[in-house]
């Protein structure tokens, strides 16, 4: 551990003491001897200004001052080895799911942290060619409507656009509140308050067209109301939950389904034959029913009866396409 993570390691672990911190555990825990240690305590309180006393008694132990300590914090931004290449990674994936998005405003960002780590390492450059992301199902994104779309959020500023809905295939002309961006399958969607239909509503932030930000302040939505009618149903286009899917994976698929995350409310069984069982809400049907065909003959779709019989006629439909 070098000192930049000795430093790091002693501050968490004084802020987060209770009592004061006897100095075999802080030695134990920086790895480090009496002499290392204490440089790093002088460090620690002279050149960065923390709280820092000690408890006396019959062991050498330290802790921050009452109410100082909690308001204390390292100047600057401080993370160990570890954290800066999970934190690169992470920056690796948001250049890589999102081309272009945000990319050049975190490239100096990303700069300093490989500066950082190479410092702290060999000197080398990293391999960041090790980390791979594989966007499954993306669509081309307009750098300029998504960062339109993202400000209007944050600012809390109505938003007017032209969208060509997929279903319909048709323009219209939206004025909405946004509420919140929501990435879901490597495609970002913008869910609002539209004024003209006087609902919740959830848009493609691909099929959006010609955004303009307003001057109009923005109505807000509570995150309960958000939440029941946008995320209590299975999928992006939710709606309020009409009935709850029941569906039984083979032995086989179960292996994966079971460590699965499909939906917040979600019921998961694993029945006497090894098979498993899945129960979560739903109101369209569509988006389920496709995540349930992609395990073939593995999934059965058991309740409820409508539901059982859609998928039946989506299957009759597809084998008749190889007659």
């Amino acid at each position: 551990m070098d000192r930049y993570e000795r430093i790091l390691t002693l501050h968490r672990l004084l802020k987060s003491a209770h009592y004061p911190v006897p100095l075999p555990r802080l030695m134990d825990e920086l790895e480090c001897s009496r002499a290392t240690l204490y440089r790093d305590i002088a460090f620690l309180r002279d050149a960065l200004g923390a709280p820092l006393e000690s408890a006396g008694g019959d062991q050498a132990a330290f802790r921050y001052q009452a109410g100082e300590g909690e308001r204390f914090e390292l100047p600057g931004l401080w993370l160990t080895s570890d954290e800066l290449a999970a934190l690169l990674a992470l920056n690796e994936l948001i250049g890589r799911s999102g081309p272009g998005v945000l990319a050049g405003a975190l490239a100096p960002f990303k700069a300093r942290i490989e500066h950082l780590l190479s410092d702290r390492g060999s000197g080398k450059a990293l391999p960041i060619e090790r980390i791979r992301v594989i966007p499954w199902g993306e669509r081309k994104l307009d750098q300029q409507v998504f960062r339109i779309a993202a400000g209007a959020v944050l600012e809390r500023r109505q938003l007017r656009f032209r969208y060509r809905a997929r279903t319909t295939n048709t323009d219209s002309r939206r004025t909405v509140s946004p509420q919140r961006l929501t990435h879901y399958r490597d495609n970002w969607y913008l869910d609002v308050w539209d004024h003209d239909r006087e609902a919740l509503r959830s848009f493609a932030v691909d099929r959006i067209v010609e955004p303009l930000a307003l001057d109009a302040p923005a109505t807000d939505v509570a995150e309960a109301d958000l939440n029941e009618l946008l995320a209590s149903s299975y999928g992006i286009f939710a709606g309020k939950p009409k009935a709850w899917a029941t569906i039984r994976f083979s032995e086989h698929a179960a292996r994966w389904v079971a460590d699965e995350h499909w939906h917040s409310q979600q019921k998961g069984e694993w029945l006497p034959d090894r098979r498993y069982e899945l129960k979560l809400p739903y109101s369209n049907s569509k988006e389920l029913l496709m995540d349930v065909l992609k395990y073939g003959p593995d999934a059965e779709v058991v309740a409820p009866l409508p539901l059982r019989e859609e998928m039946k006629i989506l299957l009759q439909l597809a084998r008749d396409a190889y007659k």
